[in-house]
């Protein structure tokens, strides 16, 4: 197993640390967090945000929107929302800031080195549900050669009730990096891109479905190039069995100066609507959900 001494946050013990084998990528895993990521240096330079974050004043998403990737989820994403069936007085009665599994912990990761180099990382993370029930994120990374970042989850209800999953996945980007001629590029944004210093204000957001263009079920994007980290761009693939819609947010002010790429398995609608509209499917007991993605550096 590669691994690589780093300066900087991920230097805590939380964090698992891995090096690609053909290319200078230090990746850092969030024991502590289900295996997000926090820390990524690209020959030397930290792709996430670090501190130039906004605060919430939830200290889970503090933690985690400084990393380069974390997970909304598995019973809820984006802002909180009363929990279906009970009083606004109940005890636990909302669904808290981007769902229930920040900062729960993996149980006995395993990290293995296959033969031609590529790294392999997974865990379990048993997660306690706002509505009382349980669920198990079944994780694994792999970590190419060339640097390309493949992520597979499997959520499993290990609960007596169901519940319905909704996932939203959050590669933050420290903006510092970014240029006027950084874009972003897909075939499902309106003329096929678009600056990513798009809409007015300090922040802005853009949900839409992610299917056009895609290819075998899967959805493409690229950022870049990033004249902070040598050119280089990335390029986000992901499932869209599970994953159906490209979020993007950013936010400049104060210290923060951070863009994120978030593709998620809902459209912005509040729980109600999306209950109303048939959206939010229920997943019974023992039965399980796949979510997929990739991540891929692409030298200038």
């Amino acid at each position: 197993m590669t691994e690589v001494a780093v300066a900087g946050r991920e230097q805590d013990d939380r964090f698992l640390l891995m090096q690609a084998t053909g290319i200078d990528l230090a990746l850092a895993f969030d024991r502590g967090s289900a295996l997000d990521l926090g820390p990524a240096r690209l020959d030397g330079v930290d792709l996430a945000p670090g501190l130039a974050i906004p605060s919430d004043g939830d200290p889970r998403i503090d933690h985690a929107l400084q990393g380069l990737l974390f997970t909304c989820g598995p019973d809820h994403i984006r802002h909180p929302e009363p929990v279906e069936g009970r009083s606004a007085g109940d005890s636990g009665a909302r669904y808290p800031l981007h769902g229930s599994l920040s900062a729960t912990p993996v149980t006995a990761p395993q990290r293995t080195q296959a033969a031609d180099g590529t790294l392999h990382l997974s865990g379990m993370a048993e997660i306690a549900l706002a509505d009382g029930g349980l669920a198990r994120l079944h994780r694994r990374w792999q970590l190419a050669p060339d640097g390309t970042l493949s992520l597979s989850d499997s959520l499993e209800n290990a609960g007596f009730a169901g519940f319905a999953p909704m996932m939203m996945y959050h590669i933050n980007l420290g903006a510092r990096l970014f240029g006027p001629q950084t874009r972003v590029a897909g075939a499902m944004l309106e003329e096929g891109g678009l600056g990513w210093h798009f809409g007015a204000g300090e922040s802005s957001h853009v949900c839409l479905p992610a299917a056009s263009g895609a290819q075998d079920g899967w959805a493409s994007v690229r950022l870049g190039p990033l004249p902070g980290a040598g050119g280089a761009s990335l390029r986000l693939d992901f499932a869209l069995e599970g994953l159906p819609f490209l979020q993007m947010w950013r936010r400049q002010s104060g210290v923060a100066n951070v863009f994120a790429l978030e593709p998620a398995s809902h459209r912005i609608a509040r729980r109600p609507v999306l209950r109303e509209a048939g959206e939010l499917v229920d997943l019974a007991p023992g039965d399980r959900r796949n979510f997929a993605l990739r991540l891929a550096v692409l030298r200038a």
